[in-house]
C-alpha cells in the first residue's frame, strides 16, 4: 500500500484525484502500477486500477491475471470493479471506502456478485486513514 500511496501522490500534479494502484503476482512481485490520469490524458477510463491492469497484462502478455492481487488506495468504482472481474484478479486490497461510487461493497458489490462468473476476495481498510487523508486534502485544496 505504501507504493500505491506514493503513486497516488503523483496524480494531483496533473489535476487528477489521488488514487494509486499496483498489481502483484501470487508471489508478491509488482507486475504493473498506475495512478489516475483522466485529466492528464483526457480519458474517462484513466483510473489507477485500469492503468495498473493494463500495465500488468501488457507485461505478462495476457489479460488473464489469475492469482494476482490488486492493491489500491480507494475502493474501486463500478467500471474498475467490472474490469477487475473480467481480468480474473483473485484479490483486491484497498484503503478507503468510496461511499459515493464504490463497486466493492459500499454502494454496489460487483466483485462479489454471485450472478457473475468470477468472484473476487476483498480486504478493505488497509491504511484507510492515510488513504482518506490524501483524498480529503486534495478535495479541500480544490475548493480553495
Amino acid at each position: 500500500m505504501g507504493q500505491c500511496l506514493d503513486l497516488a501522490a503523483q496524480a494531483p500534479t496533473y489535476g487528477d484525484v489521488p488514487v494509486g494502484a499496483a498489481v502483484l503476482s501470487a508471489d508478491g512481485v509488482v507486475l504493473g502500477t498506475g495512478f489516475n490520469t483522466r485529466e492528464r490524458d483526457s480519458d474517462p477510463t484513466g483510473h489507477a486500477e485500469l492503468n495498473a491492469l493494463r500495465a500488468a497484462a501488457a507485461g505478462m502478455g495476457s489479460w488473464r491475471l489469475d492469482g494476482c492481487t490488486l492493491v489500491v488506495t480507494l475502493e474501486p468504482c463500478t467500471m474498475c470493479a467490472g474490469a477487475i472481474s473480467q481480468s480474473r484478479i483473485s484479490t483486491v486490497i484497498f484503503g478507503a471506502w468510496d461511499k459515493k461510487a464504490g463497486g466493492a461493497g459500499s454502494v454496489f458489490d460487483i466483485l462479489r456478485e454471485p450472478r457473475l462468473n468470477h468472484w473476487v476476495e476483498i480486504q478493505p481498510g488497509v491504511r484507510a486513514e492515510e488513504c482518506s487523508a490524501l483524498l480529503t486534502t486534495f478535495f479541500a485544496d480544490q475548493r480553495r
